[in-house]
């Protein structure tokens, strides 16, 4: 691998949560959330600078106590419930820029996706170096099949997908979802028109490391994981 090719992350962390209060920080199997995602980070062989953007003086003190750069915070007018990521994203890009930090290529790691690892950056990483540097974003295979899927017109079912269902379910052909866990793109693509969830190359990653905490549930089921796998 060509060391010469630099790899910033950036983990997304506005302190405003609608469905969890203070999600990015909370307690986790005894560790904030947003430390699970800095640990996996820390571990990669490839991360070169490991940067939380947040708006919030506590999860900026956590991150730093777990281990991640936090070298200013996000204006609050990036951080409120209608402010898009890659905005967020475009402003540390730029501010680090200003500081003399550059890179060649960004990583994307949201804090609520706890169980993604440092083998599933670095693999990422890889197929996307493999790939010649196409944008890339972890997928894992959808839970609920798409044949199956309708939408209600008027009084009828339609279905999603214009094929027959009959069919048994280990015959539908495999069908996957972007999973939130990691998105990688060159720094020169970072602009306002960018849609990390339309990068084109797929990284497929275990049901397993793709929890994504939305809702208590969600924490629930990644702290069984955890436990599992202790």
């Amino acid at each position: 691998m060509d060391r010469n090719q630099t790899f910033l992350a950036v983990i997304p962390a506005r302190g405003g949560s609608k469905g969890i209060p203070r999600k990015n920080i909370i307690d986790l199997k005894g560790k904030p959330l947003i430390g699970y995602t800095i640990e996996a980070a820390k571990k990669s062989r490839y991360l070169d600078y490991i940067m939380v953007s947040t708006d919030d003086e506590e999860i900026a003190a956590v991150a730093r106590a777990c281990g991640a750069e936090v070298p200013f915070l996000r204006p609050a007018a990036l951080a409120a419930d209608t402010s898009r990521t890659i905005d967020a994203i475009v402003h540390t890009v730029k501010t680090l820029e200003s500081l003399g930090k550059r890179f060649d290529h960004l990583v994307l790691l949201q804090p609520t996706q706890p169980l993604r690892t440092a083998e599933d950056i670095d693999g990422a990483i890889e197929r996307y170096l493999d790939a010649g540097g196409v944008g890339l974003v972890s997928v894992s295979e959808a839970e609920n099949h798409p044949i199956l899927i309708r939408s209600i017109e008027g009084d009828r079912l339609k279905p999603l997908l214009s094929v027959s269902s009959t069919c048994r379910r280990q015959d539908m052909p495999a069908y996957y979802r972007v999973n939130g866990c990691i998105y990688i793109n060159p720094i020169g693509e970072v602009d306002e028109r960018l849609s990390f969830n339309d990068n084109p190359l797929p990284y497929i990653m275990e049901k397993s490391h793709s929890v994504d905490i939305d809702e208590l549930s969600d924490l629930a089921l990644a702290a069984w994981y955890l436990e599992q796998n202790r």
